[in-house]
């Protein structure tokens, strides 16, 4: 299998479901060699066989990365595996809802230890492995990071955070051929996103009955278009740009003025 992605090794966290399955099967279609990582065994075997069946190349890792040591491990396993690495995504996610009076201690030192120690400790025990191949981080964040809703408090702060660790570590590794970007998601149809806003209270068939103002298109972002964006960053003809803070989103999420319905 050729591509744009041809003898590229790529680790994506979080890959198991959602927009990281998409990020790593589109990656292995374009030639990358990926290491699948999430938190069940058999999620990750179920898309370790997808690919393999349709041609390309891949293994998987499990671990929890509120675990700090996890970290080195999963990058050692990449290297132990592959030889190398070229691409590290950071995807994973611990997506919580708490605000002023619920964000309980060791609710935020878990989402800050997932969402935001996570991926500067394994970009750390990553970086000599990126230097050595002129490699490419990427690190998926939320346009919650802005501000988000009052019941996201931990979660907003902790992708506030990713945004800041992105822009440093690209400053920093800059120099040295690793390109750092970042994507802030907007609201993307997952099945977890689904079955969220389903527990939530929304009817089974909340997709299709969101207003303009949450979905100006009709419709939400699907994970592979995300993959899209994705690839694009990552792939070699990217070139040396880095630190790019990238708004994946129907609208502009900075002064945006959405139309007022008042009848």
């Amino acid at each position: 299998m050729s591509g744009r992605l041809q003898d590229r090794v790529a680790l994506v966290t979080g890959s198991t479901t959602g927009i990281g399955e998409a990020i790593a099967k589109r990656f292995a279609s374009e030639g990358a060699r990926v290491m699948i990582h999430g938190l069940s065994e058999n999620d990750a075997q179920t898309v370790v066989k997808g690919i393999l069946d349709s041609g390309g190349k891949a293994d998987y890792m499990i671990g929890d990365l509120s675990d700090p040591n996890i970290c080195r491990d999963i990058i050692d396993a990449v290297l132990k595996r592959f030889g190398k690495l070229d691409i590290l995504v950071n995807n994973a996610a611990s997506i919580v809802r708490s605000d002023l009076d619920t964000t309980t201690i060791d609710l935020f030192d878990h989402t800050m230890a997932v969402n935001v120690r996570a991926p500067l400790l394994l970009i750390q025990a990553a970086q000599s492995a990126l230097k050595q191949t002129h490699g490419a981080i990427l690190n998926i964040g939320s346009v919650n990071g802005y501000c988000g809703e009052k019941n996201q408090l931990a979660y907003a702060i902790s992708k506030g955070a990713l945004i800041t660790l992105s822009r440093n570590l690209a400053d920093a590794l800059g120099p040295d051929g690793v390109r750092v970007n970042h994507f802030n998601l907007g609201w993307v149809l997952t099945k977890n996103e689904y079955a969220l806003k389903c527990r939530e209270g929304l009817p089974e068939d909340w997709p299709g009955k969101l207003p303009p103002s949450n979905a100006p298109s009709g419709r939400l972002i699907s994970p592979e278009e995300i993959a899209n964006f994705a690839l694009a960053f990552v792939e070699p003809g990217g070139g040396p740009i880095s630190g790019s803070i990238v708004d994946l989103e129907q609208y502009p999420m900075i002064g945006r003025n959405p139309p007022k319905n008042v009848s």
